[in-house]
């Protein structure tokens, strides 16, 4: 165990550690981590570079709650594309789009409330999601399939759902990203997006959402890094008062955690530096500050809290702000330290399923569309194309996606490989198809030209390819068949592999 709590810490700067929700590397919690556990930091968060196996992530949240029972342990888990569970094999439940397009709240319901249990039996209490963005830009480089679709309506009470059914586990949900990321042609990872909509526009497309998730007793909103200058022309989301502290808490009525997003984010980090930035965050009605998707050493959580003290010292951040923020995450920790363990009755699987079927393949396999009619399956296997873009850093690039590995489980003989833009070409991919059936498999292809010529010279050599697009299914449809399944999760792909292989139900 470590000190005492209050042991060699100021009650300014444990408030300060309070605020962090820093990640760390390895499986195994570092000293230094249990050391400022003890010293006053009130939750960590979880990244796929920390999950060797649900097992042993069991053991390391165990590890750290030995510290402090009430501990919150946060983690970035939408399912679907983004998961950290589930980092190297794929998402057993399909993402947002997905569920949007199928627009069964009670299934979105059932798929929240399951992977709230799947969290909940990992130690983890704190999940970074749903998203709540309304993708009204189809060409957004990070939102896509992580949102529930473009509709505000439907994606209000879809998130609603999602709220209800996470929290009906036991894990407290953070809607995101506010005040809305969907309309933004730059990833904020990168640099910073900009909104130029209206007022108007704002209150009936992008808050709709968050009111229903506000409504629905959400526990947590994360902000955005995005510049809106119809609410506030110089700070970002994550910065302003006028959106945290005017719009959310004052004019939405929003009483629960306001975490940010990535502080280490470029869009931040690049304008502001992550030490100021923390501190404007708090200022501006932050309370929670995620940190660690880039740097996760004990030295930059140090630099994080000695930058918040010397804040409060210099008159720049308000001691009963910070006190507030903190207060407010250990309220948080409570409310999860006493839903621990219960589950609540979540939403039936749909009526149909097959008996055993876990909710996320079923939600899945109603997710997929068929154009065309399916070839019976081939007797020596088929051959699988994946037609890969850079993955973002939501994403990342440790998460497998495709139809290849779950083919070559139906049908015996299937062979298939990745191709990237500079990799690809369309006579190796012919000649590597042989005589085999052509599947091409590819991740929001109107984004990528490059990705819609080699789809019209496969086509074109080949007409009985059958396409398969994981992304937004945007473009025309192509080939033979058509298959969109909303998303690229395991389960996404294995429901599209039953097609192909003529298994559906």
């Amino acid at each position: 165990m470590t000190a005492p709590a209050g042991k060699g810490a100021s009650t300014l700067e444990r408030d300060a550690l309070a605020v962090l929700q820093p990640g760390f590397d390895g499986a195994e919690p570092p000293d230094w981590v249990l050391r400022r556990i003890g010293e006053g930091l009130e939750s960590v968060a979880i990244f796929g570079r920390n999950v060797v196996s649900r097992a042993q992530l069991a053991r390391l949240t165990g590890r750290l709650r030995a510290e402090r029972e009430s501990l919150l342990v946060a983690v970035d888990e939408e399912g679907g594309d983004v998961t950290r569970v589930e980092v190297g094999e794929g998402s057993s439940f399909p993402g947002n789009y997905a569920l949007g397009s199928v627009d069964d709240v009670d299934l979105t319901r059932s798929v929240a409330a399951e992977l709230g249990r799947t969290l909940a039996a990992c130690g983890i209490d704190h999940n970074w999601a749903p998203s709540a963005d309304v993708n009204a830009n189809p060409d957004n480089p990070v939102i896509g399939v992580r949102a529930f679709g473009a509709d505000p309506k439907l994606v209000a009470r879809h998130t609603a759902a999602y709220v209800e059914g996470l929290q009906s586990a036991g894990v407290a949900a953070c809607t995101k990203h506010f005040p809305g990321h969907g309309d933004t042609a730059v990833d904020s990872h990168h640099a910073m997006p900009r909104i130029d909509v209206g007022l108007d526009t704002l209150a009936a497309r992008d808050l709709v959402p968050f009111k229903a998730a506000i409504a629905a007793g959400t526990k947590s909103v994360m902000s955005a890094h995005i510049l809106l200058p119809a609410l506030d022309p110089d700070r970002p989301g994550t910065l302003s008062p006028r959106i945290l502290t005017g719009l959310l808490r004052e004019e939405l009525g929003f009483d629960g955690v306001i975490v940010t997003d990535g502080i280490d984010m470029q869009a931040i980090d690049s304008a502001y530096g992550m030490a100021h930035g923390t501190v404007l965050a708090v200022a501006a009605g932050a309370d929670a500050i995620c940190v660690g998707g880039g740097p996760s050493d004990e030295g930059t959580v140090l630099r994080l809290r000695d930058a918040l003290v010397a804040a409060v010292r210099s008159g720049e951040l308000p001691e009963e702000r910070l006190a507030e923020a903190a207060a407010r995450v250990r309220a948080l920790a409570g409310w999860t330290l006493g839903a621990r363990g219960t589950t609540g009755p979540g939403a039936a699987v749909q009526e149909g399923t097959a008996p055993g079927t876990p909710v996320g393949l079923a939600a899945a396999r109603r997710a997929v569309r068929v154009t065309g009619t399916p070839a019976p399956p081939a007797a020596g296997g088929v051959y699988v194309a994946s037609l890969s873009p850079a993955a973002n850093i939501a994403v990342g690039p440790r998460t497998p996606w495709g139809v290849g590995p779950e083919l070559a489980e139906l049908l015996p003989g299937t062979g298939h490989s990745a191709y990237t833009e500079d990799a690809y070409s369309t006579g190796a991919v012919l000649a590597a198809a042989g005589a085999r059936p052509l599947v091409v498999a590819v991740r929001d292809a109107h984004r990528h030209p490059w990705m819609g010529r080699a789809l019209d010279e496969l086509v074109a050599a080949r007409p009985t390819t059958t396409v398969v697009e994981m992304g937004l299914d945007r473009s025309q449809p192509r080939g033979a068949v058509y298959i969109a399944t909303c998303g690229a999760a395991r389960v996404c792909g294995q429901a599209a592999a039953e097609v192909i292989a003529g298994r559906a139900l």
